[in-house]
């Protein structure tokens, strides 16, 4: 099968480029460096003649609100219609767990716009949101410092490892469209705190973790469930624990 990856010079693409090629597909990967641009539309046509399967795990270079919407509209409808031309039987698409319950933060709503776009256009499709992943927990922690502390929504965290992100976005784009949103995460479902502390510990830091239910999530108001899967009984959860994880690193 041919699978072209848009975004598939990233993190996710490259472990789903990988992935695919293990299984013995032909897995392409298409971003601007290999002269593929979703927001221009160039390049577009010639990736995706004979592909069978898209997958969408393309980002935006600004996260300026104005600029990430501009981002996953321009390139979604130019995707689309590229698809459209070239008789794409699959377009799956990565998004984020909780983004249409995400309030407060331009990224989030553009994926929001992505996703509409993409449920308008009546192409074959799955949506795959996914949960945070594990190589951003220490991000977001230094993202959270608070003077000598670290503070942190008073919510739940239930994040993924990127190489699980790609194994089920295969397994997705491997199998008929199901027209749907599906939901990913990892297996433990903990206080955003926990997974926090135990980043940080990793490392030797020693810096108080304390859950504020006033905390933001780069800009957005979170409920204990706003970040973990809204039908957790139907989630797909990925093998790898974060404390395995972490240990490996």
């Amino acid at each position: 099968m041919r699978i072209v990856v848009i975004g598939g010079s990233g993190l996710i693409g490259r472990h789903l480029t990988a992935e695919l090629s293990r299984q013995g597909h032909e897995a392409i990967a298409a971003s601007p460096s290999s002269g593929v641009n979703a927001l221009t539309g160039e390049g577009l046509a010639r990736v995706l003649a004979g592909a069978d399967v898209v997958i969408d795990v393309s980002n935006s270079p600004s996260f300026e609100d104005a600029a990430v919407l501009d981002f996953f509209e321009r390139s979604g409808r130019n995707l689309l219609a590229a698809e459209r031309e070239a008789g794409v039987k699959h377009h799956v698409a990565l998004s984020i767990v909780g983004t249409d319950r995400l309030e407060g933060n331009g990224y989030f709503l553009a994926k929001v716009a992505q996703e509409r776009l993409i449920a308008a256009s009546g192409l074959p499709c799955t949506i795959v949101r996914a949960t945070q992943f594990f190589e951003f927990v220490a991000t977001i922690a230094q993202a959270s410092v608070a003077g000598d502390r670290i503070v942190v929504p008073d919510a739940d965290f239930q994040p993924i490892a990127a190489a699980d992100v790609a194994a089920a976005l295969a397994d997705v784009a491997l199998a008929p469209a199901r027209n749907v949103t599906i939901e990913i995460a990892g297996p433990d479902r903990l206080p955003f705190r926990d997974f926090i502390a135990h980043s940080i510990a990793s490392t030797g830091d020693r810096r108080e973790v304390l859950a504020d239910r006033a905390a933001r999530y780069f800009g957005a108001a979170l409920d204990k469930g706003s970040l973990v899967p809204e039908h957790a009984e139907a989630a797909r959860l990925g093998p790898t624990r974060f404390e395995n994880w972490l240990a490996a690193a």
